[in-house]
């Protein structure tokens, strides 16, 4: 996949299939619109391109009120590739790029830089300075600038709009299999294992550090998960996802996670743990031995949990 995160070029190197948005979580409504998209790529001979924005709009102009993020930009581009996109054009997001007319916005940028060709997005698709650009605008510069654009409608899921607004809504209630439905995938976080304090071994629990890009993770608490990164196959353990309240003080949040039965260092591997029950949420405890307790429930919970998994999948 050929990212790109320079300025839009003046004049494109070959034609593509384009769709545009944030793309955060690539739920099953991006998931859909990637699948068309690559279609008509094909279908047309040209490559299927994503473009999206970094910062997201919304974090631009008033990050205390932005939503959180689903996936960083890391987790983002791994889920567009495996969906067969081929190009990603990063806009970054600034005053100069929020000032973009619709008009120009059309012929700079579509025609004239990314040279689309077959352009989908959904129907209440917005675009250029003030929002002032709708897809009715876009339609009627179809032929002029030599473009097809489509709409695609919403994804449906147990009678549920598919959005990220509702995938974040599904996890800050914990409601992971909810959350799951609508990604179409458990929720996961992906990064690197860096070194701790090392309370986990003080409290009988050796954990991973996981490094996290979220700032404001949509999630918190203490969960039953999947690790992938550290064999050839998922292994099962407990994370404990939050700002430690009892050994912490001001803790920006924080991703730990217990592999049961699980030995080695992975110092320096990349994770990605997903997230498939919540137990429950963090709690600040009188002292460390209640929380050394409470620690050891949680892994027989967990234990439990990946038991009657199993024997569900026996059936």
């Amino acid at each position: 996949m050929l990212l790109i995160r320079r300025s839009i070029p003046v004049a494109a190197d070959v034609p593509v299939a384009l769709t545009i948005g944030n793309f955060d979580g690539v739920h099953l409504g991006h998931q859909a619109m990637l699948a068309r998209l690559t279609d008509a790529a094909r279908n047309l001979g040209v490559a299927p391109c994503v473009m999206t924005f970094e910062p997201h709009p919304r974090e631009f102009f008033a990050p205390d009120k932005a939503p959180t993020r689903l996936t960083s930009l890391r987790e983002k581009l791994e889920l567009l590739n495996a969906a067969g996109v081929e190009r990603v054009q990063i806009c970054r997001f600034n005053f100069d790029f929020a000032k973009t007319t619709p008009d120009d916005f059309i012929s700079r940028i579509l025609q004239r830089g990314l040279a689309a060709r077959w352009i989908l997005v959904g129907d209440d698709f917005r675009f250029g300075a003030r929002r002032g650009g709708d897809f009715v605008m876009l339609r009627q510069a179809a032929s002029r600038c030599g473009f097809e654009v489509h709409a695609i409608t919403s994804v449906m899921v147990d009678g549920v709009r598919v959005s990220s607004t509702a995938v974040r809504d599904a996890l800050a209630a914990g409601k992971m299999a909810v959350a799951e439905r609508l990604l179409g995938r458990p929720y996961s976080i992906s990064g690197r294992v860096v070194s701790g304090e090392r309370l986990g071994r003080t409290l009988g629990c050796p954990t991973a550090n996981v490094q996290m890009k979220h700032n404001r993770p949509p999630v918190s608490g203490i969960f039953a998960v999947l690790v992938h990164g550290v064999e050839g196959h998922a292994l099962p353990g407990v994370a404990s996802l939050g700002v430690r309240p009892t050994v912490a003080h001001n803790a920006r949040p924080g991703l730990e996670v217990h592999i049961l039965d699980f030995e080695r260092d992975i110092y320096g591997s990349h994770l990605k743990v997903e997230f498939l029950h919540k137990f429950r949420d963090e709690e600040k405890y009188a002292d460390v031995e209640t929380l050394k307790r409470q620690i050891a429930i949680d892994v027989e919970n967990t234990r439990v949990f990946f038991s009657r998994q199993d024997a569900k999948a026996a059936k």
